[in-house]
């Protein structure tokens, strides 16, 4: 499988679909025994209140992952993504009730490379704040 979208149609500014994904207390505990990232950070929130958190954080990989997604399916290849980098600049805090937390993710090219690959710049917000930072993604397209 390849690329949906052809790198002659694509433009610098283009902008990628935004998407919300939902984060609850449940969603860690899929995700911790999926990944085997048990830290009580992200599921203990007596713990996480003691280690200075303002409450149970969502597991950092966890939110890139779901950041990436806004990529993957633009493209219509997880495959296509040839490259993916973010920093974590603020924790997705995770309250224990039925809404949980939003991660808010928007994207657009912000380069055009060679080799049929472009840039991409995401923005992942939760709760006002932005959680990534230098979050960008190299996709090959076709």
């Amino acid at each position: 499988m390849t690329a949906k979208i052809a790198y002659d149609e694509v433009e610098v500014g283009t902008e990628l679909p935004a998407q919300s994904f939902p984060v609850t207390r449940a969603t860690l505990v899929r995700y911790a025994g999926a990944s085997g990232d048990f830290n009580p950070i992200h599921w203990n929130e007596k713990f996480a209140v003691e280690v200075g958190l303002p409450d149970v954080i969502a597991h950092g990989m966890f939110t890139m992952a779901e950041a990436i997604r806004v990529v993957t399916d633009w493209a219509g290849d997880p495959a296509a993504v040839v490259e993916y980098g973010v920093r974590f600049t603020k924790p997705v805090v995770v309250p224990n009730d039925d809404t949980g937390a939003l991660i808010e993710v928007s994207a657009k090219v912000a380069a055009k490379l060679d080799d049929q690959q472009v840039r991409v710049d995401l923005t992942a917000m939760s709760a006002g704040q932005k959680v990534l930072g230098m979050s960008r993604a190299v996709v090959r397209l076709a």
